[in-house]
């Protein structure tokens, strides 16, 4: 039997191209995959036959097993099988609970790696052509989750909003509007704004608005989970957008050549 072990990897924003070389020997060695809600089924087909994979996700309202329930399963695993993968949607260092399960596996003594995986937080806008930077418009990027554990909103939200920074949001879409009502607060009504649902898949879809009106956009275009939610001034930069500028400036261009 093989050495009881723990390997958390990163299973990508969703298109199951986007995942790393290390990450499809490690599903291919593991004797047991203990795989997420966001990570993607067709990247089971690298695992051996034999090996046990079982669905053990949580998307917000539906939990399958509280995460002592799954620190409970690795531990069980790795003495009873071998080596584990915990395949996590995205990078298993954001808003992935790793922590919990590497400390839970370490104090039964089961040795621990991390395969980082692409993060939706930069794949998705990246999927949609929108820069998280762009010289010249801003220097830099926020990424914060919508709640705490606790379930009220995040501080860093206020601080982010204060600021001139892309703001990346995840696991928002519940507090979309008292999130978009902090922003309007610091002055940030006119500030453009992206809905991204389903990033990097075929069923990808997106919403673009403001601040001030992108709650009712969503709504209207039932956009939900699993969605990032981008606040910037690079939103501009959507090549809808930009098309739609080169079209309005070409029409200013010949109306003026014909006054």
């Amino acid at each position: 039997m093989s050495i009881p072990s723990l390997s958390l990897v990163g299973a990508g924003p969703g298109d199951p191209e986007l995942i790393t070389l290390k990450a499809i020997r490690t599903i291919g060695a593991a004797d047991v995959i203990l795989y997420d809600a966001l990570a993607n089924e067709d990247l089971l087909q690298y695992a051996r036959p034999d090996a046990v994979k079982q669905f053990v996700g949580k998307r917000f309202g539906c939990h399958a097993l509280s995460q002592q329930e799954i620190n409970d399963l690795i531990i069980s695993y790795a003495f009873s099988h071998g080596q584990v993968v915990r395949l996590k949607g995205g990078d298993p260092f954001v808003f992935g609970r790793a922590g919990e399960e590497i400390d839970a596996a370490r104090a039964h003594g089961i040795a621990v790696q991390v395969i980082p995986g692409i993060s939706s937080a930069l794949a998705v806008p990246a999927s949609q052509m929108i820069p998280l930077t762009c010289r010249g418009v801003n220097e830099s990027f926020w990424v914060t989750t919508g709640t705490t554990r606790s379930g009220d909103i995040s501080e860093d939200i206020r601080l982010a909003a204060q600021s001139s920074a892309t703001v990346i949001l995840l696991m928002a879409m519940s507090k979309l509007e008292t999130i978009m009502e902090i922003f309007a607060s610091y002055g940030k009504a006119e500030t453009p704004v992206a809905i991204i649902q389903d990033g990097t898949t075929s069923r990808e879809k997106i919403v673009i608005g403001k601040v001030k009106d992108i709650v009712y956009r969503a709504q209207y275009e039932e956009m939900g989970n699993p969605a990032i939610i981008m606040v910037g001034e690079v939103v501009n930069l959507h090549p809808s957008l930009i098309k739609e500028y080169v079209n309005l400036e070409a029409g200013t261009r010949a109306v003026n050549s014909k006054t």
